[in-house]
């Protein structure tokens, strides 16, 4: 059990570090990834939408501290937190899905979110798998 938990603890806490990573960067100096977004020449505003999607990165992971001090006590939130993953898996692909032709650039940056979103969902989900598991057998 306590090899479960800790394993849980750090998939939980891995992907919790790069998306905080992410989102400040994105939230303290959007103007180094406005350009990916096509945002670049749009100034002050672009500058804002990188910013609030950083604000919103933070938000998102607000979840996550609980459950990985104590996944037992918040096992609630690792479903939570597998179903906001999820959701932004599966929103940034219908985005990707549906973007027109010639915008290369931007469909590269949504290729990485969600390369990056689905490996942590995966890896996520087994180590919860794991966890679950082992305090079912204990």
């Amino acid at each position: 059990m306590k090899a479960a938990t800790w394993f849980v603890r750090v998939a939980f806490a891995a992907v919790f570090v790069v998306n905080v990573q992410c989102a400040l960067s994105f939230a303290l100096w959007p103007e180094a990834f406005a350009g990916a977004y096509e945002l670049g020449s749009a100034g002050v505003a672009g500058e804002a939408a990188v910013r609030g999607l950083g604000i919103a990165f933070l938000m998102w992971n607000c979840t996550y501290p609980a459950f990985v001090v104590a996944p037992a006590r918040f096992r609630v939130l690792g479903w939570v937190i597998l179903a906001q993953q999820a959701v932004g898996l599966v929103g940034e692909s219908l985005l990707l899905a549906a973007l027109p032709a010639g915008h290369d650039v931007l469909a590269a940056s949504i290729l990485r979110f969600i390369a990056f979103d689905g490996g942590g969902l995966v890896l996520m989900a087994v180590a919860f798998a794991v966890f679950l598991f082992a305090r079912r057998a204990k």
